[in-house]
């Protein structure tokens, strides 16, 4: 008590007037929010791409694809191997098979709607078709990277 019989006023909070907690909150749980929402976009699956170009399959077990883009893991012998169906050609004349292998192991054209991880890994293969030959041919960013066996010979 004072002098006067009266207690001294009371130091004032630094949240005496209300609206600045229900500020503080409003602006708190928008700041959640937003985290809440950037960590489930991190977290959703990736999309499925379609990428069409040369599917190579040399040895079992082994298979790429190599499109405009870049060479794409499909499998790897006692390694990766990307689930889902291989493409299979049209015809037995879309298929170039390595020079004297009777097992017919060798490359197509082919779109295959994938799941890509990483460093250039299909992970997944949703669907798969097999192409004439000559679509790929016919398409100058993949001319160039038809795979050449006559090397074989």
């Amino acid at each position: 008590m004072t002098h006067n019989g009266r207690r001294p006023p009371l130091p004032r909070m630094p949240f005496a007037n209300l609206r600045a907690p229900r500020l503080l909150c409003a602006r708190m749980a928008l700041a959640i929010a937003a985290l809440a929402l950037a960590g489930l976009a991190a977290a959703a699956p990736p999309k499925p791409e379609t990428r069409c170009g040369w599917f190579i399959n040399p040895t079992p077990g082994n298979a790429w694809l190599i499109d405009p883009d870049a060479q794409w893991t499909v499998g790897l012998q006692g390694g990766h191997q990307a689930e889902g169906p291989w493409p299979e050609p049209p015809s037995q004349r879309d298929w170039v098979k390595h020079e004297g292998d009777p097992r017919g192991y060798g490359y197509g054209c082919a779109c295959l709607k994938v799941v890509t991880g990483p460093d250039q890994s299909i992970a997944r293969i949703l669907s798969a078709k097999g192409k004439p030959l000559a679509q790929c041919r016919r398409d100058r960013a993949l001319t160039a990277l038809e795979p050449d066996y006559t090397s074989d010979r």
